[in-house]
Parts: C-alpha cells; structure tokens; sequence
C-alpha cells in the first residue's frame, strides 16, 4: 500500500494533479450545501484546502506556485473574454450612472481599511488579506500576494486572513440587502420587470404624421436625425413590407421601429405620433404579426463574416430583409450599419421565407461550427494578457513601479480582445458553457492551492486573539461601504433597487449575493447592473490593492 500513500503524499506531479482534483471534488460537493438559502459555491474549495493543508498534505513548491498561477490566470482571462463583447456598449448605455457608485464602493473599502489598520495596529499585508476577503476578490489577492513577494515581505499572512473573513465577505452583502429591502426601500424604488430594463434596445410603432418626412427617404430621415433606430416593418393602406433605405415616406405610414430606450420618446416628435401598442412584450409572435413575413434569429458562425460591418454585406438590398437586433453574449445591440459582426452574433432577420434561407447561408447558421474550440486565440490572449501584467507602471510617489500582474493584465486583454478582436479578424468566440468551464477550472485550481498553501498555520492563526480582530474589521470593510453606497444611490441617484442591488453585488465581486438578489426582485436589473461594473471594479481593486502596499510598506 505505499503506492497509495506515496499517491497522497510523494510530491510529484501526478500527487499535484490528485491532490488539487480531491480538494475541488470536496470543495464542490460541500459547496452545494445550503445554509439559510445561502450557499458558498465554488469558494469552498478554499476551505477544504485550508482543512487539507492543516491535516498535513502540501504540494512541491514549484508544482504549487504554478498550479495556482496558472488557474488564476485562466479564470481572469476567460472572465475577462465572456464579458469583452457587451462592455463598452454596457457602459454607453447608461453605465457610468451604474460605475461611479461602484468605483466609490472600491475607493472607500480601500481608504477605509488603510484607516483601521493605521487606528488598529493591524500591520497591511494582513489587512489587504482581510480586505481581500470581506470583498470576496481572490484575484485582488493574487495581485497583494504578488506584491508583498516582489517587495520581500511574507504573503501568507494575506491568504491567512483573506481565508478568515471571506464568509462572512459572502453573508455580509447578503444581509445588507435584506436589511435595505425591510427598512430602506419603498415601493417605487423596486424596478418593474419590462423589455426597457432587460435591454439596450426598445420596439415601438409610430404614425408618419410630420410634414418634414413626407416624400423623403429613409435615409435622408435617418441622416437629419442624430437618433439611433432601424425601421422593421411599414404598413400603407393595409399591406406590410420591409422598407430599405431608399423608400420614401408618406402621410399616414405606420412604420415599427427598434432603437434603444432613451430614443423611444424623442422619435415619436420625429415622425409624429408613437403607437400606444406594448411591442416589447416577451409574449408577441412575430411571425402571426403579418402571414407573408417571418421573423428568424440567425447565428453568425461563418469565419469570414467575423469583424465585418453589417453594412458592408448589404443584405437589406440583395435579400430584401431586415436585420432588426442583435444579440451578443445576452446583451441586445441595434442593427446599425456600422456594427460589426462577431462569431455566435444572434441576428433578428425579418423577412419573406426564401429570402431568409439566402442569408443563412451568408451568415452561417451552422450551430456545430461554433463547437469547436478556437485554443489559438487563448494562448494569444494568456501571453499578451501575461506580457501586459509584467509591465511596470511608474507612479508618482511611489519608489517601486505598479504592475498589473498575473491577476490585471489577462482580464484587461480579456476585455480588449473579446471587444476588438473581431475587428482584426480574429476568431475570439467561446460557447458559454466552454467559458465557464475554463473558470470554474481555473478557479477550483487557485482556490485549491491558496487553501493548501495557507493551510498549515490557519487554526492556530485563529485562535489567537488577532483573529477575532480581524473578523470585527472585515464585516466593518464588507457593511459600510455597501451600505453608504446603497443609500446613496436610492435616494440621492434616484435608481431602482435591482440596479443598487447589481451594483453593490459587482463592485463587491460577489456571485452568491446576485444569486440572492435575482431571487428576490423582479427583472434582471441586479444582473445588468453587476455585468457593467463588475469588470471595472475588478480592474479597479487589483490596481488598488497594489498601490496601497507599495505605499504602506
């Protein structure tokens, strides 16, 4: 039976690969557990680790430091890729209303845990530990740990005490939002599940009853006017047709029109008069609207089309269709001319049958293509991801320059690539189910490893009367700047509790909070909100966490 220890407990890579696959297997299975509705999902790797690491197992320490590098940087990555393709359209569509108040909850956690640390004797890279933990950011971890190497000092204080205050980092947001929803919020603060809050764009019908338009072409109007839209249909005296841009207008025309929630109201002064008719119900069947015209999405899964502009394939006058919306990675686009295709781009095609069977066959619709994995533009992305992390960025009053690290560079190249990407005719695309699975990955193998590695002195670390300190401390760094923020933003910005609700979850970096707030309030408000600030926030405290050691050490 020595085979079987040695399996366990030899360091090789093979007891690496057993060891980081039996914490992951435990940490998953226990993680499903439920407590009061809460649950701690893949974190709990951590804490087997932790269980791990104190009953005696450990890693060879190069097998451990590249195990943990290298899921950190996949999941970074991967994250950072998933949400690239709708995150500066995030942003335009009111995302800076949703970002500075969560920039705010990043600013004041950090200057708030510089100011405990200073008032409490708390030495900082123990406190960037605890403020790693209350936020429940393992890479702003990575990034501190990174750090305190680079500047001499021991980093297994940070993972001991980012260890200690992550659950109650998990509970903490959770209970402020019960708290809110008691005591805070009124009824008119909760959002109402329509279209207009689900996404960037919005369907209404106009009336043509304005002077100025009559005779002229759809493209003159559009030229005159500095609004968004994409006409999908025109009735006129009964009958229904796809209007290209050469087609004039005349009194009376009933055109439906998509474009996106803040052009909706100014429209209707453009053409004359808006259609009280709800089109943006979940319920409508377009293809009962008219019986000569369908409506079908369509996948974009040919290689060539990727990164070219919708204009430039001029389906609209060879096809004689219309291309109403497009969804990319659960965020809705406008079909402007200018928009540029990405692979697994979902079109909204209206039109005649046979006219949509061609521009099938133009754009792919081949579900199985888009499969196959595209490595090639993961490695790309990991090296130029790594080789920006290794940067170093001199700042002002800072002896040592700021690097982006193993945790910043690869989500920054993440974001760029997953957004640009296609414009340099680059095939970035990943079905959800592969880039989710290169997360959970590359979690479950840093999360494994930080455990392991803070493992063996994490009990008796607890039971010194530092560790009731540092618990008192993380809850103060988990409620008070969720807490400020939200107030903040309910009554001084005026937005709608499942916005706060996302807004606190992102810049908190905490998908269990979410999980709760989708449960609990109505419409995806909470996940529109954490999708548009969580990468900002998250760029944000790794960058953050960097600077305050630099300066603090």
């Amino acid at each position: 039976m020595e085979w079987l220890a040695d399996l366990f407990t030899g360091h090789s890579a093979l007891q690496a690969v057993v060891v980081i696959s039996l914490i992951s297997v435990l940490g998953i299975g226990l993680g499903r557990i439920r407590l009061c509705g809460i649950s701690l999902g893949t974190a709990f790797i951590f804490f087997v680790g932790i269980l791990a690491g104190h009953l005696g197992l450990s890693l060879d320490r190069a097998m451990l430091d590249y195990a943990e590098s290298f899921g950190l940087v996949i999941f970074v990555y991967a994250l950072g890729l998933q949400v690239g393709p709708g995150f500066f359209s995030s942003l335009r569509a009111d995302g800076m209303r949703l970002v500075l108040p969560a920039v705010g909850v990043v600013l004041l956690g950090t200057a708030l845990a510089v100011a405990l640390s200073l008032a409490c004797g708390v030495p900082m890279p123990d406190m960037s530990g605890i403020l790693c933990g209350a936020t429940t950011n393992t890479p702003a971890l990575g990034a501190a740990q990174q750090t305190l190497r680079q500047l001499g000092t021991d980093a297994n204080g940070a993972a001991l005490s980012c260890a200690l205050t992550y659950p109650l980092g998990v509970v903490g947001v959770i209970l402020v939002l019960a708290l809110l929803r008691r005591w805070f919020v009124r009824p008119a603060d909760l959002p109402e599940p329509d279209a207009e809050h689900r996404n960037n764009v919005f369907i209404a019908s106009y009336r043509v009853t304005n002077p100025a338009l009559f005779g002229k072409s759809i493209h003159d109007v559009a030229a005159l006017s500095h609004h968004h839209f994409v006409i999908s249909r025109r009735w006129r005296d009964g009958h229904v047709s796809i209007p290209t841009s050469d087609r004039t207008l005349q009194q009376g025309d009933l055109l439906l029109v998509i474009t996106t929630p803040a052009d909706a109201e100014p429209l209707a002064m453009v053409f004359g008069e808006r259609e009280q008719k709800d089109w943006n119900a979940g319920d409508i069947d377009w293809n009962a609207v008219d019986s000569r015209l369908a409506s079908q999405p369509i996948l974009v899964t040919r290689p060539e089309i990727n990164g070219r502009k919708l204009s430039s394939l001029r389906l609209r006058n060879n096809y004689g269709i219309n291309i109403s919306r497009v969804d990319r990675s659960g965020v809705q686009l406008l079909a402007t001319p200018d928009l540029r295709l990405q692979l697994g781009d979902r079109l909204t095609v209206v039109g005649e049958e046979q006219a949509i069977r061609g521009v099938e066959k133009i754009l792919g619709n081949a579900v199985r293509n888009l499969d196959e994995p595209n490595l090639a533009a993961v490695f790309i992305g990991l090296i130029l991801g790594l080789v920006l992390g290794s940067i170093p960025i001199a700042l002002p009053g800072i002896s040592a320059p700021v690097k982006l690290g193993l945790a910043g560079g690869p989500i920054v190249v993440g974001i760029l690539i997953g957004t640009f990407g296609p414009r340099l005719h680059m095939i970035t695309y990943t079905t959800q189910s592969a880039n989710r699975m290169l997360r959970a990955l590359g979690l479950s193998m840093y999360l494994a490893c930080l455990g392991l590695d803070a493992g063996a002195h994490f009990f008796e670390t607890v039971m010194r009367p530092e560790g009731a300190l540092w618990l008192g401390l993380g809850l103060l760094l988990t409620t008070v700047p969720v807490f400020a923020a939200a107030l903040f933003c309910l009554r001084a910005l005026k937005l709608d509790f499942g916005s706060v609700a996302g807004i606190l979850c992102g810049s908190m970096a905490n998908p269990m909070a979410l999980n709760y707030a989708d449960d609990t309030i109505e419409g995806d408000n909470p996940s529109v909100s954490y999708a548009t600030v969580y990468p900002v926030c998250m760029f944000l405290r790794v960058i953050a966490i960097q600077v305050v050691l630099m300066l603090m050490l």
